[in-house]
């Protein structure tokens, strides 16, 4: 090592963007973009590797610009104008390098109000003063300035050191020339602005020649006359500012002292769990440590305690890639049997069912698969077909009595954990060939309460495949084929059904193997094992169950819709001067912005007028009749279609009810969502809405009972938010909008308490002030002037929502009080409309995401709850928002009553202790809707 101490010092938004635009695109397995990231770290890790060596650092310090605006902001408005944002995919890897740099425990300075510039040459002059060399690792030309005696340039890229002899070669002037030809030149990246006309080499020129730029510009009237003399008589104040511009500013106090930028080697940890969460293998092997290691991205345990010690790095083995070829069919009863041995010497196995179709509660069971392994899967056909069902020949298959007989004991085995890829769905078919499941994993479950939100494509499996296993699975049209030669899973031949079938399996074993590890490593156990597990079975319960609707009712229902729609389209039609078909668009833009004249219209590029609601409704706001009648015939269309008569089409022929399928992974914020029929749609506050919902209707003996949390969203606002007038409103049981209404407003009226209300809900949502007039039909100068009244009202929310976004930039993803993540990749966009989408989703995060955890944890109470008081004949049946359903015999109401509320108001206990009480209302009825 040399005795003199050699400071480098890394100009690390030239790295940054150096790395980026050499390496082609990367992602690492959280479907992030790495590829500055990766770049950053394999050159920070070279010069890091330099220590020791002959012109090694023994110091080293990496200098970050801290934000775009500077004192040469200040000193000229325009520096920096023209500069084009950062790439897109670039802008959430800046994060990610300064953990790369805090992995290596290396410094990283910044400074608010300066560039990384001005901090290298504060950290050069000063260490040139203490004796030491030291090495600017850059390629800018405007730290050329800064070579001196002691004092060289590294570049990295070309792996070429840069002195005195450089810049003379280069620009034709001493680096401490430089500085004045940089200012007659200027910069057009930079916005600064130089003399017109003059580059390079004429600036060099004219330094040379005078020396300095001040006797340049001094000597410019005594020039032969010509367009160069004329621009810098002209503009000489721009070049006096320019030189302002470009000079470094190289005596500011130093953030950290020169002795604290000692290198001390590379740490191995927290360099192992960066490199590890980032999925760089090469970059672990060169560390010594595991390729595959888990990443420690979280400091608190499973319990979610901050002072916990953090769970030990999970060390994954390297597994072969996948080979359909070792999978078995299993066509004997002995065979099977040793399946079933292995799955129980283990521990754990991974289950997955094939049908006849999509619909659990329709579909027939064809077949098993099951993987306990890497490598080691089975496929157990139970009723496949020959192609020709009359007279082919049916391929030899275990009898389904006999499989039930022999799997019954392994799916029920508690000593046993079945794994399932949305195992709901595998669940609900065994159920209905008499097979209980439990204990169960999800690994599409874990995914999401791992990567919500994050640009992964969904959380199914050919998807979760893809992102964190780099594997294209077998898709199912390779084997049913498609449109009219598509065949039914029962007649695909055993070779190709046994390939596709237990590939899922086995993939569903290495994902649930995979993001196991992640949970306690990303502080997602908690919300895995403590509200979503533990509701698989209870959904899955639901959607078998159902609810009873009255055909007769939904038919009378369409058919005074069709009246009502019919006489819309007369009206319609009578306003337009002619007929047209309403629910064209085309049509209908030119009816309204062509013929009709309205104002406001606007083309896409398909060449049509846009009339989406927010069209028709700003439009129905100011007086068109015929947009408010086409606004009511969408929606009476709409409701005919979806619910009226879809409904009646959807009654299963087995049960007469309707059982609605949901899904956990497909709303981001946790909520359930619901399909097949959609019954979170329906309105809830119209009249038609409640008339649907008539149709939903008790068994005879029984009723309806619909528990609802009282404005939820409101009381965990104010719990969040740390909201006093808030807290005690609810406290005392008073009406949250009166109070609102008698803070924003003095006094307390129809028309006042219903704009606290829009007001209320508006704010949690992140509404801008142009939303909320267009809600209120005010100005927005007059709704800014409601949002500014609310803040200072109810100042915790206020600051709520900065600390709500700051978060979210700061760490991508939000938090819910049970400390589920919902990430905002979108949140530092360069395009505006979509960052504020994502600021404004992320306000709502975690009040929404908090609300769905604690119905989500009273509903996987309830079953055992109601069991114990001795109700066992009341059933849940339905979740919609902060509702839930059941149907129960009449005399078992007021008993139920009591154990529904008790349940729904103390859900959140005791992971989190609430300051706010939970208000429960509770309806009863013969329908749905009469419960309300």
């Amino acid at each position: 090592m040399s005795q003199q101490n050699h400071l480098y010092l890394v100009d690390g938004s030239g790295y940054i963007f150096r790395a980026y635009h050499q390496l082609p695109p990367l992602t690492n397995q959280h479907g992030q973009p790495v590829g500055a990231v990766y770049g950053y770290t394999t050159m920070l890790w070279k010069l890091a590797e330099e220590l020791g060596k002959a012109e090694g650092p023994t110091h080293l310090a990496v200098v970050l610009d801290k934000g775009s605006h500077t004192f040469r902001n200040d000193m000229y408005d325009q520096y920096k104008a023209n500069r084009p944002p950062a790439p897109e995919d670039l802008v959430p890897q800046f994060p990610m390098i300064r953990d790369a740099t805090r992995a290596f425990s290396l410094p990283c300075i910044e400074e608010a109000g300066f560039e990384a510039d001005d901090i290298i040459a504060s950290y050069t002059q000063a260490a040139v003063r203490a004796g030491w060399h030291v090495t600017i690792v850059s390629s800018d030309k405007d730290l050329m300035q800064l070579i001196q005696p002691g004092v060289d340039m590294y570049d990295t890229m070309k792996n070429e050191r840069r002195g005195a002899d450089y810049v003379m070669g280069k620009f034709g002037v001493l680096p401490e020339q430089l500085g004045d030809v940089l200012a007659l030149m200027g910069d057009s990246v930079d916005n600064v602005p130089g003399v017109p006309g003059i580059g390079p080499k004429t600036a060099a020129k004219l330094i040379t020649e005078y020396g300095t730029l001040e006797a340049a510009l001094d000597a410019a009237p005594a020039m032969k006359k010509s367009k160069m003399q004329e621009n810098l008589i002209a503009h000489a104040d721009m070049a006096r500012l320019s030189r302002r511009l470009v000079a470094l500013h190289d005596s500011m106090d130093l953030p950290e002292p020169l002795d604290d930028l000692t290198l001390k080697g590379i740490p191995k940890e927290p360099l192992q769990a960066f490199l590890s969460h980032h999925g760089f293998k090469t970059l672990l092997n060169r560390l010594g440590a595991p390729a595959a290691a888990v990443a420690l991205a979280s400091t608190a345990a499973a319990t979610g305690s901050a002072d916990a010690p953090p769970p030990p790095p999970v060390v994954e083995v390297e597994h072969p890639p996948i080979d359909c070829a070792l999978y078995e069919t299993v066509t004997t009863v002995e065979a099977l049997q040793v399946w079933i041995d292995e799955a129980r010497a283990l521990g754990v196995v991974a289950v997955d069912t094939e049908t006849d179709a999509l619909d659990s509660m329709e579909s027939g069971l064809v077949g098993i698969s099951l993987s306990t392994g890497p490598g080691r899967a089975c496929y157990i056909p139970l009723a496949h077909r020959s192609a020709d069902d009359m007279f082919g020949e049916v391929p030899q298959q275990i009898p389904l009595d006999d499989a039930i007989r022999l799997l019954k004991p392994l799916l029920a085995d508690d000593a046993v954990l079945k794994v399932g890829h949305n195992i709901k769905y595998d669940l609900n078919v065994l159920a209905r060939v008499g097979l209980e499941v439990t204990p169960i994993d999800d690994s599409m479950v874990m995914s999401f309460d791992l990567d919500a939100g994050k640009s992964l494509g969904g959380h199914g499996m050919d998807e979760a495949a893809s992102v964190h296993l780099n594997h294209t699975c077998i898709s199912f049209k390779e084997v049913t084929g498609t449109g009219k030669k598509a065949i039914s899973f029962a007649h695909v031949p055993l070779d190709k059904a046994t390939a596709y079938a237990a590939e899922d399996a086995e993939v569903t074993w290495r994902l649930w193997h995979k993001l196991s590890g992640r949970l306690p490593a990303e502080g997602a156990t908690r919300v895995y094992q403590l509200v979503d597990r533990p509701l698989i079975p209870v959904v899955a319960g639901m959607e078998r169950q159902g609810i009873k609707v009255d055909r007769e009712a939904l038919s009378r229902l369409s058919g005074s819709f069709s009246q009502s729609i019919a006489g819309l389209e007369a009206e319609i039609h009578e306003l337009a001067g002619h007929p047209f078909t309403i629910g064209s668009p085309q049509q209908l833009g030119v009816v309204l912005f062509d013929e009709m004249g309205l104002k406001g219209g606007k083309k896409g590029k398909s060449g049509t007028y846009s009339t989406d609601v927010t069209v028709l409704e700003k439009l129905k706001a100011e007086g068109s009749a015929i947009c408010g009648l086409v606004l009511e015939w969408r929606q009476l269309s709409k409701l005919k279609s979806t619910y009226t008569d879809a409904l009646q089409q959807q009654i299963n022929r087995d049960t007469g009810r309707v059982h609605t399928s949901y899904s956990l992974t497909g709303a981001q914020t946790g909520r359930l969502s619901s399909t097949d029929p959609n019954l979170q749609n329906i309105p809830i506050r119209t009249e038609i809405g409640r008339q649907i919902r008539h149709a939903f209707v008790a068994e005879p003996g029984n009723v309806i009972l619909a528990a609802d949390y009282s404005q939820i969203e409101l009381r965990l606002a104010a719990h969040m938010a740390d909201v006093p007038a808030l807290k005690d409103a609810f406290e005392q049981g008073e009406d949250i909008h009166n109070r609102t209404a008698m803070e924003l407003f003095g006094e307390v009226n129809r028309d006042t308490r219903g704009r606290a209300k829009t007001i209320n809900f508006a704010i949690l949502y992140g509404i801008s002030r142009w939303g909320l007039a267009g809600r209120l039909e005010i100005s927005a100068e007059e709704a800014q002037d409601m949002i500014s009244r609310y803040y200072e009202r109810f100042p915790g929310i206020s600051v709520y929502i900065n600390e709500t976004l700051e978060k979210a930039r700061a760490n991508g993803f939000t938090e819910t009080l049970f400390g589920r993540k919902t990430w905002f990749p979108r949140i530092k966009a360069p395009v505006q409309h979509e960052r504020q989408g994502a600021e404004r989703a992320a306000i709502n995060a975690p009040i929404q995401g908090t609300s769905a955890d604690i119905i989500k944890r009273a509903m996987a109470r309830m079953g055992p709850a109601l069991e114990a008081a001795g109700l066992p004949r009341v059933r849940m049946l339905l979740q919609v928002h902060d509702e839930l359903v059941f149907e129960l015999p009449e005399a078992d109401v007021e008993a139920a009553s009591k154990v529904i509320r008790q349940v729904m108001e103390s859900a959140a206990e005791p992971m989190v202790s609430l300051s706010v009480p939970l208000g429960v209302e509770i309806g009863i009825g013969p329908s749905w809707g009469a419960a309300h």
